[in-house]
């Protein structure tokens, strides 16, 4: 594994994204100085926090990542420091993890727990699906088995690091045919299809070019479980950040770093849009990771380039007095179209004529993020990125109150009448938050753009990357790991990490 060459006393992080301090936590566990820079008032990048008072309280919107898996990575970023999780965070199950409406009128939880899910299944479509099913699980527990330790929680400098018995057993298995077909061979309803194979929108492509492989992703929500944290998903980042400051890493916030300073390929400094010059050993960037090549660097190497990306959406954050007492946590409203709205949003690059949407209602769960007795939503609708032809100075009010009539439509009757606050992302606001093409979910997954095929986590001497746009990806659990992965590039590799991670 290629690591930094020179000096490693004294690292600066710049951004204290979930990602920057997954790495300055292990950093400082290893007895580095660290320094994090953020140019906002308070941890978090994308898992950010929105504030809005109003007369009887606050509603308190996280305005990133809404789904919480795999708490074992937050974990052990804990124990690094010698901390324990359960002192920093109150993280509770959501139950079920999904609710699915389909436009037949039909409803499906989705449960980890594989017993009460395939009862689900039976009850609602059958007992040949609810086989299918288990099968299915035992596939993707296969694939994590097989993908995670060797092609995911790893540093890979070569397509060669990929030659190991597990890649035999993945194509063995068929990890690397299509995912749309390979989960038709477990599910023969459209309904369930959907439902195991939607998160390929989450590595920017979709179920018809997405490979097999990416089925992981479905295993890492569906059967490892979807956590809640109490205070919101922003209390993540908040804890982490406080457990790092207790283990000395000075956190600098307010504070935008405008350059790298180099010398030739080595950082010496980082200089802030003030022009203060921190001196460092190491630079760490958790900036998306074209703009911190561009903007940062000063330098966009063809692998950056070449990148295509992945859809963006449209996020609708409300504060409401309306309650719907037929929805979860987490609902996924299905159209009539599937294969159409992936064509539509990549290929077509145009907004959803028949929309599949997300809807999560987190005071659901935590009451105390809203005033007494209102509730929040967090309205999310995949659109293409700015490499479409869409003018969202435009377009963006317009489509504001096509959302609010599809949800209408969909059951939240009198959605419109009900928003007492309410927040608006579009596209070209994303691009405003620092990520390339406006697209929160990076760049693509697709083949030339997965494992060593994605732009690298180290440049130069002594500058390394983190987050989504670098290995291993994108999502909540990817981005943990790339901080891990981005302070192996510093410290080496950990060698006790395997025996605090609970789940291999």
């Amino acid at each position: 594994m290629r690591t930094v060459t020179g000096p490693t006393e004294n690292v600066v992080v710049v951004g204290a994204g979930l990602a920057g301090l997954s790495a300055a936590m292990r950093l400082a566990g290893a007895g580095r100085s660290v320094t994090v820079i953020e140019r906002d008032d308070r941890p978090g990048g994308r898992a950010g926090r929105l504030d809005i008072e109003v007369g009887d309280g606050t509603y308190r919107f996280d305005n990133g990542p809404t789904v919480l898996t795999m708490p074992d990575l937050i974990a052990d970023a804990f124990a690094c420091l010698g901390e324990e999780m359960d002192d920093w965070l109150d993280l509770e199950p959501v139950a079920p993890l999904y609710r699915s409406f389909f436009p037949d009128g039909s409803v499906l939880d989705v449960h980890a727990d594989v017993d009460q899910m395939a009862e689900e299944i039976r009850t609602v479509i059958g007992p040949e699906e609810a086989a299918g099913y288990r099968r299915y699980v035992d596939f993707v527990s296969q694939l994590y088995r097989y993908e995670m330790a060797d092609f995911i929680d790893r540093n890979i400098d070569s397509p060669l690091d990929l030659l190991t018995p597990d890649l035999a057993r993945l194509v063995a298995i068929g990890g690397f045919r299509r995912l749309a077909p390979k989960v038709r061979e477990y599910f023969k309803d459209p309904r369930t299809e959907r439902i195991y194979s939607f998160q390929a929108m989450y590595a920017g492509v979709s179920p018809q070019q997405a490979l097999a492989i990416y089925a992981v992703i479905a295993y890492m929500d569906s059967v490892a479980g979807v956590f809640f944290p109490k205070g919101g998903m922003h209390a993540v980042p908040a804890a982490m950040a406080a457990a790092a400051a207790k283990h000395g890493v000075q956190f600098r916030y307010g504070t935008e770093v405008s350059r790298v300073e180099t010398d030739g390929r080595r950082a010496r400094a980082v200089i802030t849009s003030d022009g203060e010059r921190i001196a460092a050993d190491v630079v760490v960037l958790n900036p998306d990771l074209p703009v911190a090549h561009r903007d940062l660097l000063g330098k966009e190497p063809w692998s950056v380039r070449r990148l295509s990306y992945s859809p963006s959406c449209f996020l609708m954050l409300a504060g409401s007095s309306a309650h719907y007492s037929k929805i979860a946590h987490h609902n996924i409203h299905f159209g009539r179209s599937w294969a159409g709205v992936f064509d539509e949003l990549i290929n077509k690059q145009q907004l959803m004529s028949d929309p599949s949407i997300l809807v999560t209602n987190p005071s659901h769960s935590d009451p105390d993020l809203a005033p007494p007795g209102k509730e929040l939503y967090y309205v999310l609708f995949p659109t293409p990125n700015l490499d479409a032809d869409i003018d969202w100075h435009e377009v963006g009010p317009r489509y504001r109150d096509e959302v609010v009539r599809t949800l209408e439509a969909r059951g939240y009757v009198g959605f419109g009448d009900a928003i007492e606050v309410e927040d608006i992302t579009t596209p070209l606001d994303w691009e405003a938050r620092g990520m390339e093409r406006g697209a929160p979910f990076a760049s693509a997954h697709t083949f030339l753009q997965t494992g060593p095929f994605r732009p690298s986590n180290i440049w130069g001497e002594n500058v390394v990357f983190t987050g989504s746009g670098t290995q291993p990806g994108v999502g909540v659990p990817m981005v943990l790991i790339s901080g891990r992965l981005a302070a192996e590039r510093i410290t080496g590799k950990d060698r006790s990490y395997r025996s605090r991670a609970v789940r291999w």
